[in-house]
């Protein structure tokens, strides 16, 4: 069976699947961890506190985990599954069509059918401590164009980033997938907040006529607000304000509907003023013109960026700036367990 039948097998199963809107994704978790035999769990499974957590990567590389390629139909079943309990519908058609491009990577590049540089199998999973109860837990799910960290404390999902998507390319220009788009929303609403832009408002949202050549952030372990910031949500008309809140929640439908509605009322309650819309380059939406665009406030980063093989090739990235890998949920969670007992004893006294 080549890689094409087998990536559509994968997904066709994968459909079929219930979406879980629980926050709980131990139980996923654990199933796919008990599909697994010795070896299977020696390459899936690290301690939580293991280095392999931050080694983040969106670029094909030698990578650690487990990938389709070694696991039985049982144990895909359960990778699948994990997928499924851990994303909103948007994150996993988007993660389905970015294993597919591999297959069209192979036909562009000319590449033989059993070649391992682009594959669509070649998608690593790893688990990070003990799912279950009050552990601090979470899981990676990588490979190219593809990282998605997942964050686990107290039975909750804590954190879903950082969070990187790619497409390459960003437009099928030939063969059976000619035109698809693996991200087309988050380019042509991009695109349609800028040209709503009036000559003034885009003065101040664009601070470059040259687009970076990746996302700035990279795969830094820490991520930090960008200078400089394009222009203020009040800087925008009503229906502006709208195709902004429409772009953000377009990143944010990628994960649970839960996860999702933290990270809104996280927006609402430092209010939509906190947020700003940057542009660089090119103000034509077609390949072979580079664009880059990022949003940022209330702690949060969102970057956009098509540069690289003729400007066709577009990479993502949301970042939470208080709790990208959970970390700033396990310093409250410490601080709480540690510190806050002795202060209010300190103030009973």
């Amino acid at each position: 069976m080549n890689h094409k039948i087998k990536i559509c097998c994968l997904f066709a199963c994968l459909l079929q699947l219930t979406i879980s809107t629980a926050q709980d994704l131990a139980p996923a978790a654990n199933a796919f961890i008990e599909s697994l035999d010795a070896e299977g769990k020696r390459q899936a499974c690290f301690p939580f506190d293991h280095r392999e957590r931050f080694d983040w990567h969106f670029v094909p590389r030698q990578r650690n985990g487990l990938t389709f390629h070694h696991m039985t139909a049982q144990q895909k079943a359960a990778a699948l599954a994990l997928i499924r309990a851990s994303l909103g519908e948007p994150g996993v058609k988007r993660t389905e069509a970015i294993f597919e491009l591999e297959n069209v990577l192979r036909d562009v590049e000319n590449r033989p059918a059993n070649d391992t540089y682009r594959d669509p199998l070649n998608y690593h999973f790893s688990i990070f401590g003990t799912p279950g109860g009050e552990n601090e837990w979470g899981w990676r799910l990588e490979g190219h164009h593809l990282s998605l960290n997942f964050s686990s404390r107290n039975q909750t999902l804590v954190s879903a980033t950082p969070s990187f998507m790619g497409s390459n390319p960003a437009v099928v220009l030939s063969g059976p997938f000619l035109n698809r788009q693996v991200l087309a929303e988050e380019t042509d609403q991009g695109f349609a907040l800028l040209h709503s832009l009036n000559e003034t408002q885009r003065n101040q949202a664009k601070f470059s006529d040259k687009a970076p050549l990746d996302i700035i952030t990279s795969n830094h372990r820490e991520a930090a607000l960008l200078d400089p910031k394009g222009i203020a949500y009040g800087s925008l008309s009503n229906n502006q304000q709208q195709l902004l809140q429409s772009l953000v929640k377009t990143y944010l439908s990628r994960y649970t509907a839960t996860y999702r509605d933290i990270l809104l009322e996280r927006i609402q309650n430092e209010g939509w003023e906190a947020i700003t819309f940057g542009w660089a380059g090119s103000e034509t939406n077609a390949v072979g013109e580079p664009h880059y665009y990022r949003i940022q406030g209330a702690d949060l980063l969102i970057e956009y960026d098509n540069v690289q093989n003729d400007a066709n090739h577009v990479h993502t990235v949301v970042r939470d700036l208080q709790n990208d890998f959970g970390e700033g949920d396990a310093l409250r969670s410490h601080y709480q367990r540690e510190h806050l007992p002795d202060a209010l004893a300190k103030q009973g006294e």
